[in-house]
């Protein structure tokens, strides 16, 4: 059976790649009936933010990534906060220090500092020079029983290869002069994220390790960890980066990249689901629109890409637009209203204009806040005309006349309804001898400011016959 985990970082909150790391665990172990795991990294409780890992916790409630293992669904690996775990992690760094393959390092941050900067100096990549390495077994306890201040390191062998098959980018060989002698333990208790991270994963059964490509050539000092540990060792699934459009890396400031702010803009769960599945993964076919249910069936780890996926918000847009033209109506209202609700005051609106206004923009809309944008026209009392409006409407006398003689037949409007109003315009044309753009631009332009909008009959009828006439100058 598979069983994958994902470990959210609780320093900062999650962004659209750590979704998209979790959906493939999850999706890996799902695809074979296995199990996903949720645990908890924060032993840098320095930078650890309690709301970060509630939202953790909301993320994957929001998109039903539900765990089967984890923090509320307690089992015999827990505890899953890995600064509930120090003992555990202690105790396998110092049994690897007694099997002679990890050491106490006595090294302080002075020296080590110093160091580095030779280095620098020397155009040189640092790298500890095993000061510590061969110190006596016993005059190293003998420190550290006194309280002399130490990390553990671990002892890498400085010949030779590290190789493995990673599921995703095939067979990765390193050579171990490279390796430098990591720290397990640092001098504070805490456990590298390393050293946790192998030690729970053995532990928890973890047959699956997904991660980003950057750890490719970390991976070969976790190996030896396990080798040195006598832990068998998993599968790798070292999952491409997402890249940010117009940029060279990802950038987790960028708004775009930031899941509360989708979410808060309207971005529907399973529309951002979706279009993450395919940063980085492609179906068998050209299928593009699936459900949770559908990409488990349909997800294939050996269909993983390794080149970099673009995050682009413009086509996660596209794939929102879809999720909310198949909303039904009653849905639609009830996602989009809070949104017009927040921005303008509804108080005295019928609960019919309300409705109506919200529908008539249901098929366009990208996200749920862009019904603010679209439909300011209706709760302002003066319109700001664009640019190429105020051209077009200049451009010819015509187009002046066609609104002219709009302006005079509104006023005799009697039934204010959406088919005497579509009625008048088409007598409009007739009379102007105008049709098509020329007929309906300078009108809508005329009543809204806008080149483009929704339906125009309809558009009017809810601005109300006053307001129209006002715009109009009348």
């Amino acid at each position: 059976m598979t069983k994958t985990n994902f470990s959210p970082n609780t320093s900062r909150y999650m962004d659209i790649e750590d979704l998209r790391n979790a959906l493939f665990a999850y999706l890996l172990a799902k695809q074979d009936a296995g199990e996903f795991l949720l645990r908890i990294e924060d032993t840098n409780q320095s930078e650890y933010t309690k709301s970060a890992e509630e939202f953790v916790y909301h993320i994957l409630d929001t998109f039903h990534l539900t765990y089967d293992e984890g923090p509320n669904k307690e089992r015999d690996n827990g505890p899953y906060n890995q600064s509930k775990r120090l003992d555990i992690y202690k105790k396998y760094a110092e049994k690897l220090v007694k099997k002679g393959y990890a050491y106490y390092c006595f090294c302080d941050e002075a020296t080590l500092n110093k160091k580095r900067l030779e280095a620098t100096d020397k155009k040189e990549t640092f790298k500890y020079d095993g000061t510590c390495r061969n110190f006596p077994k016993d005059e190293a306890q003998r420190r550290v029983m006194a309280g002399e201040s130490y990390v553990i390191r671990e002892k890498m062998p400085d010949v030779g290869q590290t190789s493995y098959r990673d599921l995703v980018y095939g067979d990765v060989t390193v050579e171990n002069s490279i390796l430098e002698d990591q720290i397990l333990i640092k001098n504070n208790g805490m456990p590298t994220y390393n050293f946790a991270n192998v030690v729970d994963d053995a532990l928890m059964g973890i047959t699956h390790v997904t991660r980003e490509c950057t750890f490719l050539a970390s991976t070969a000092k976790y190996l030896l960890l396990y080798d040195a540990l006598g832990f068998p060792r998993p599968q790798f699934v070292h999952l491409p980066l997402i890249l940010i459009k117009n940029s060279t890396k990802r950038n987790k400031e960028t708004k775009e990249n930031n899941l509360m702010d989708l979410l808060n803009q309207g971005f529907l769960p399973e529309a951002i689901l979706n279009y993450l599945a395919l940063l980085g993964w492609s179906p068998r076919d050209t299928r593009e629109f699936f459900t949770l249910e559908e990409l488990v069936e349909s997800f294939d780890s050996k269909r993983i890409h390794r080149r970099p996926a673009h995050y682009d918000v413009k086509k996660l847009e596209w794939f929102n637009h879809h999720y909310i033209k198949e909303m039904t109506e009653e849905d639609y209202l009830k996602f989009v209203r809070p949104f017009l609700a927040a921005a303008y005051n509804l108080e005295g609106k019928e609960e019919k204009w309300i409705r109506k206004l919200l529908l008539l923009y249901k098929n366009s809309l990208h996200f749920g806040a862009e019904i603010v944008l679209v439909t300011h026209t209706f709760f302002k009392n003066t319109i700001d005309f664009e640019e190429k409006a105020v051209a077009f409407l200049n451009s010819d006398i015509h187009i002046k006349n066609t609104v002219l003689t709009f302006r005079e037949e509104i006023k005799k409007l009697e039934v204010w309804t959406e088919e005497t109003i579509k009625e008048l315009i088409t007598e409009i044309g007739i009379k102007c001898n105008v049709s098509g753009k020329m007929l309906y631009m300078p009108i809508r332009i005329a009543v809204s400011g806008l080149i483009h909008g929704p339906c125009l009959e309809t558009m009017i009828e809810l601005l109300g016959k006053d307001i129209v006439l006002q715009r109009l100058g009348e």
